[in-house]
């Protein structure tokens, strides 16, 4: 599909000495380009356009797509005609005396930075051929970035993926927004824009930092892991949704549950962290050390014993970039004024239905449709995309289902089977269930293995695993052994959520066998 080893950098590599500082300055005094203009490119220029008179920003609308075609009527005709024709001079070609629209072509040749604003649908197409007109054009040092904010699938291959995975080199940029707040002329935002090599991450910043004064973005070398963090914040937006709709009455609940969406997602980007291929190169390959971009310490790491020796699981190295978690709180916050992420809404539509036909969904096409009904359009509900694919998703990355229970749940409530939906419905609409849902599916099954032990103390098969364990000198019985305790109690006795953990753990492994 891509190959790895394609260059994509403002430089010729290797660093040479002469042309550095030339180079230099013609990046910081370049364009920023963003194709496939979407919500977020039209609203971010019209943010640039309401604050800076020496505008570095083009744009270049998909074929057969309208330039402000994002936005509804309402919205459109509350916008100061001024800026709206600023934007449209953003996006209209002078090379060309018939008031055509840029092309992608356009954007590599007066660019230094092009950002691919595509959803899951088009970005790998427009990776392709943004690398195969850099090569024509002859303008190799033009750096590609994207925005996508889901996971994408090869189905020739039936594989899901990140995309900056397979192309280790492409940049991503990322930064929480309301799109009716990148109107507001007194609003700030922060992002992140991230690249594998320190100095084309710095340079990025500074060249989007220019687009407006209301946005400060931060350098960032994690760019496998921002994107993992988009498409997962994407889902848990939607869950977040829910939970703000559904229990506002219930004050305890919340913290919990967003508690653990903010966490479980930094979580899971640190198991894809350690699956990078290049993962070393961030640290010993760099012009300037990472703790020079904003990281306080080079690298944060978590182990576990196996087998007597210590074992790397997770790099969480990435969550000191303030404006990435920024951006997943964010999304995951009801704003006191303005509407919530796209995602957001979904979840809030799921909850209204959910109360409305005392069930879950029948499946993600009733979903969409509620969705649809509700004026959120398809294509906008990135977090949906990324849905689809996350059984493949937990597979390829190796996440443990306590470091996903929460995104677990939601998958199970709009695509897990019949016979399943009616337990998940009763966890996720009561409180005292979520909430023992929350405490027990984030153990792992060897704080598993302590609890069962305890809940069944009277027999004689937890007194002995809980004895040994304490009194095991060299401390590996524990790692060692795996022991299933008998069930005091009939399955169909169990409460609802324990019934819903272990559906969903015999299920998910078994779709990932």
């Amino acid at each position: 599909m891509f190959d790895k080893n394609l260059s994509n950098s403002f430089f010729a590599e290797p660093y040479s000495s002469e042309p550095i500082a030339i180079r230099i300055r013609e990046v910081l005094n370049g364009n920023v380009g963003f194709y496939s203009v979407g919500l977020y490119p039209a609203s971010l220029a019209y943010n640039c356009a309401l604050q800076n008179e020496g505008l570095n920003i083009l744009l270049a609308p998909r074929e057969g797509r309208e330039l402000f075609g994002a936005f509804s009527d309402i919205e459109l005709s509350g916008m100061d005609n001024c800026i709206k024709n600023k934007i449209e001079s953003m996006a209209i070609s002078n090379d060309d005396k018939s008031g055509r629209y840029n092309t992608l072509k356009d954007l590599i040749i007066k660019c230094e930075l092009v950002l691919l604003s595509s959803n899951s649908k088009h970005i790998i197409n427009d990776v392709n051929l943004a690398f195969k007109l850099k090569k024509e054009l002859r303008r190799d040092n033009v750096l590609i970035a994207c925005l996508v904010g889901s996971f994408c699938h090869d189905f020739n291959l039936n594989e899901s993926f990140v995309l900056c995975e397979k192309l280790n080199n492409l940049a991503f940029f990322s930064g929480f927004h309301r799109h009716g707040a990148l109107r507001n002329p007194l609003d700030s935002f922060t992002a992140n824009f991230c690249h594998p090599d320190a100095m084309n991450a710095i340079l990025g910043a500074k060249l989007l930092n220019k687009i407006s004064p209301n946005i400060q973005v931060s350098a960032g070398i994690h760019n496998i892991e921002g994107q993992y963090i988009k498409a997962a914040k994407n889902i848990s937006s939607i869950l977040a949704g829910f939970g703000h709709a559904f229990h506002k009455n219930n004050p305890g609940l919340l913290p919990t549950l967003l508690t653990l969406l903010l966490d479980q997602c930094l979580d899971q980007a640190a198991y894809v962290s350690m699956r990078r291929t290049d993962r070393e190169n961030l640290y010993i390959k760099q012009p300037f050390p990472i703790t020079e971009l904003g990281y306080s310490v080079q690298r944060i790491e978590a182990s576990y014993l196996k087998d007597g020796d210590f074992v790397q699981v997770r790099d969480h190295t990435f969550t000191q970039l303030t404006a990435m978690v920024a951006d997943v709180r964010g999304s995951m916050m009801l704003p006191v004024s303005g509407k919530p992420t796209r995602n957001f809404q979904a979840g809030e539509v799921l909850a209204e239905r959910m109360i409305e036909y005392k069930r879950c969904p029948k499946g993600v096409d009733e979903f969409i449709e509620w969705c649809e009904i509700s004026g959120l359009k398809r294509g906008a509900l990135e977090g949906i995309n990324s849905l689809n694919y996350w059984p493949d998703i937990l597979r390829k990355y190796s996440i443990p289902l306590n470091n996903s229970s929460m995104i677990n749940l939601l998958y199970m409530c709009i695509m897990g089977p019949f016979e399943i939906k009616n337990y998940i419905y009763n966890v996720m609409t009561s409180s005292r269930e979520l909430a023992n849902y929350c405490q027990e599916s984030v153990k792992s099954c060897k704080s598993k293995k302590i609890s069962e032990a305890l809940n069944s103390f009277h027999l004689k098969t937890s007194i002995d695993f809980l004895t040994k364990a304490l009194t095991d000198e060299d401390q590996l019985f524990f790692e060692l052994n795996e022991i299933d305790f008998d069930n005091p109690l009939g399955l169909e006795d169990q409460p609802i959520y324990k019934k819903v953990i272990d559906y969903m753990e015999t299920y998910l492994i078994e779709s990932n066998v």
